[in-house]
């Protein structure tokens, strides 16, 4: 895969909107904004959730939310994607009778914004994983990575209010998605990697937004070894890290960062003294965005 062979559309008119208003000092302004919108997913003839999305790739939100949550499974047959943009719904066809029903009786509100749910049994779905040894992150891939994606033209610098997350291969940010909810950008990429039959193992997964239990589980579930993010960590996101091998990299900004689990993973090949600081402007935009 090529580096960026999917990167934000921050151009794209239906993705955001000037809205005019006054600032602080009582100045007319305008401002962009993200949309969001709904969106009902559909499993064969059975509503599962309605969620809240910028609308961009809908087949793989849909087919990445089915996954995570454990409705699908990676050796399922997708026999049809139906998205009526109309009426805001898309429907997803399977050739296998699929066991929602019971998924849906186990139903946890997670702490992810929106939508983010998690459903089944969480421990009982992870504790068959096993993550890659052999997957290596080097300092220097680190930030390189860090700054390839922070000053890729993105929705996140054009308007904030919106996370991403980016999947890499050593220095290499291959597929970068945003939306509204950060589980929604991790969805749309395990949709991208289940279509495109994606090998997971020697893959790194970016994300602007916290390191809590959804998004460590649903990197565990997409089989990606190491997780890295620019904000931090919740307790439970790492204990449960810790629990199913996953490296957990958080706070990583210009040459700073903190490692809190899979430690074996990373390699210290970077000089530090020839790294600079993060870019005021990238710093000032992280500070209001990454919390919401």
């Amino acid at each position: 895969m090529k580096e960026f062979e999917v990167r934000p559309t921050p151009d794209d008119p239906r993705l955001s909107v000037p809205v005019t208003g006054i600032d602080h000092e009582g100045c007319t302004v305008t401002t962009d904004v993200v949309t969001e919108r709904p969106l009902t997913l559909f499993l064969n003839a059975r509503e599962i959730v309605t969620m809240m999305t910028i609308g961009d790739h809908p087949d793989l939100l849909a087919i990445g939310f089915l996954l995570n949550q454990g409705m699908l499974r990676k050796d399922d047959e997708i026999t049809g994607i139906d998205y009526d943009e109309d009426i805001q719904t898309i429907v997803v066809r399977t050739a296998r009778e699929t066991n929602y029903e019971d998924k849906l009786k186990k139903k946890v509100q997670t702490s992810g914004c929106a939508q983010g749910t998690v459903f089944g049994d969480l421990m009982e779905e992870l504790e068959g994983i096993v993550l890659s040894a052999d997957a290596r992150i080097t300092t220097t891939w680190l930030y390189q990575l860090t700054r390839k994606i922070n000053t890729e033209p993105s929705l996140y610098l054009k308007a904030g209010a919106i996370h991403g997350c980016v999947l890499c291969e050593e220095d290499r940010p291959l597929v970068y998605m945003e939306d509204v909810g950060r589980h929604n950008a991790i969805d749309k990429i395990a949709g991208y990697m289940f279509v495109n039959n994606v090998e997971p193992g020697n893959k790194i997964f970016y994300t602007t937004g916290r390191l809590t239990s959804e998004m460590v589980i649903k990197c565990v579930k997409m089989q990606v070894p190491i997780l890295v993010s620019r904000s931090g960590f919740t307790a439970w996101g790492v204990e449960l890290a810790r629990q199913s091998g996953l490296t957990l990299i958080g706070r990583a900004r210009g040459k700073r960062f903190i490692c809190l689990s899979g430690a074996e993973r990373l390699i210290f090949d970077a000089d530090t003294g020839a790294i600079s600081d993060e870019d005021r402007k990238y710093a000032r935009k992280s500070s209001l965005d990454v919390a919401e």
